[in-house]
């Protein structure tokens, strides 16, 4: 298998909100909210459903890479549940090999409220589920040896018992990327996270504000004299300026596409990692990964969802 994720499996529910609809609810555009079952749903119950799809954030980058044609798999935790079903059928559905059992849990599986303003950015409200609750025991050592690469989200280090999976899969994995997913991630587990950036993982993928809140710094110079110090591979969206890769002492950049007809802009990092870990598995040059990132974020960003 060339690429395996693990992640937090759950099901995005789409809803189009006025920017009002935020404000009186207390929340901040494009960033993610932890929410419990009970103030998930009384969100939902004044919003008409757009879409209901498997999402998490690296499954989504899984299943652009499967689309792609490549060998891939998943780890996330799900229940025995309607929703838990649905889960596995869509991932099924897109060659996705799905190497978590699922059974009876307590809690339900997780599910994602995507509110999408007119301007057509994201703001999610999350209820983890049991999504939240994976540990160690749910990640076998031969599926994570198996892999040429593990690749895990900054979402899933949110709870207590998901770190011990986090632990488990780099200790035995061959090599590793993480995206850092979110400010507020960044913000809560600035310390942890920082310590995976330095010392535990070889690649690294975060949006601007991300990457600056991570190591504190004014400026994008400084983030580059960062990434350079610590001799990785740090992919990072800049949104209308493009992106930039800075592996070890090679730098390279690529603009972002133009006249886009911009619709929802859901999927945009996590599909910008499918398009450039297909580049890292298949030896591609650095340029050519970015390239290929930006042409699955920019397909991903004319569409309602996080899916191709």
């Amino acid at each position: 298998m060339k690429i395996l994720g693990i992640g937090n499996a759950i099901v995005d529910v789409l809803c189009k909100v006025s920017d009002e609809f935020l404000t009186n609810h207390s929340l901040t555009k494009s960033t993610m909210k932890l929410v419990d079952e009970v103030e998930f749903k009384k969100l939902l119950s004044s919003l008409k459903i757009e879409e209901t799809i498997s999402g998490g954030s690296v499954a989504n980058s899984i299943v652009g890479l499967s689309q792609l044609e490549n060998d891939v798999g998943f780890i996330g935790k799900v229940s025995n549940d309607e929703l838990g079903q649905k889960y596995e059928e869509g991932l099924y559905k897109e060659k996705v090999k799905y190497l978590y059992k699922k059974k009876e849990e307590q809690i339900p599986t997780g599910s994602c409220l995507i509110l999408i303003t007119p301007d057509s950015e994201r703001t999610m409200c999350t209820f983890l589920g049991t999504a939240g609750k994976i540990n160690d025991k749910d990640i076998k050592e031969e599926d994570i040896k198996n892999a040429k690469m593990i690749f895990l989200e900054g979402y899933l280090w949110d709870e207590g018992d998901p770190r011990k999976a986090f632990d488990k899969a780099i200790a035995y994995s061959r090599k590793v990327a993480m995206s850092l997913s979110d400010l507020f991630c960044v913000e809560r587990h600035r310390s942890s996270f920082l310590e995976l950036v330095k010392n535990r993982l070889d690649i690294v993928f975060a949006n601007e504000q991300e990457i600056l809140s991570l190591i504190n710094a004014k400026t994008f110079d400084e983030v580059i004299s960062f990434s350079k110090e610590i001799r990785k591979n740090i992919i990072i969206t800049r949104g209308e300026k493009g992106a930039i890769s800075i592996n070890q002492n090679q730098i390279s950049e690529i603009k972002a596409q133009s006249d886009l007809k911009i619709k929802d802009l859901t999927g945009a990092g996590d599909l910008f990692a499918a398009g450039y870990l297909h580049g890292v598995i298949n030896n591609f040059e650095a340029k050519d990964c970015l390239i290929k990132g930006t042409e699955l974020s920019s397909k991903v960003i004319q569409k309602i969802g996080a899916r191709i």
